[in-house]
């Protein structure tokens, strides 16, 4: 008994001090460090978006803008602006996605054990959890449990048509 108890408190120790890390300190987002694309040979960064001027934006992009894009145009600048404090750091989580080499693009690419087993093993209800999960990449989890539950329906097709 005092075994289980103890492998019961151990366990409970150890999950509890896994989820509990967070880094020490967070460097904060530039604006002006952070690029996207506005065509497929011109980027330019969110602090020039932000700031920039209608007949700018449709220099660099090449095309004039219609009534819809002006307006969305103006909203995401106002949005914008009001994102990014007089330092020009970005306020919220909500462009971490946009920063680092890959653009955004972290862990979305590649195999997915996790969305392939659940997929695979639990069949529907395990893409129905990918779903629902929202840590981690959550598109390549859900790419991946499909394909996890693919293999499996072809796998038990395959069987019971030898059978």
């Amino acid at each position: 008994m005092k075994q289980i108890f103890t492998l019961i408190a151990g366990l409970f120790i150890l999950l509890s001090s896994a989820f509990a890390f967070k880094p020490v300190h967070e460097t904060p987002l530039k604006a002006s460090d952070i690029r996207i694309y506005i065509s497929k040979e011109n980027s330019i960064s969110l602090m020039e978006l932000a700031t920039m001027s209608r007949s700018e934006f449709e220099k660099i992009r090449g095309k004039k803008l219609n009534l819809f894009e002006r307006m969305h145009l103006k909203i995401a600048q106002h949005k914008l602006r009001n994102d990014i404090n007089s330092n020009g750091e970005l306020i919220g989580k909500k462009y971490e996605k946009l920063s680092g080499p890959d653009d955004g693009m972290k862990g979305s690419t590649g195999f997915h054990l996790g969305g392939a087993a659940l997929g695979f093993f639990l069949g529907i209800i395990g893409v129905l959890i990918a779903y629902l999960l929202k840590d981690g990449p959550k598109k390549n989890r859900i790419k991946w449990a499909w394909i996890g539950f693919a293999v499996a329906l072809v796998l038990g097709l395959g069987i019971a048509f030898l059978l």
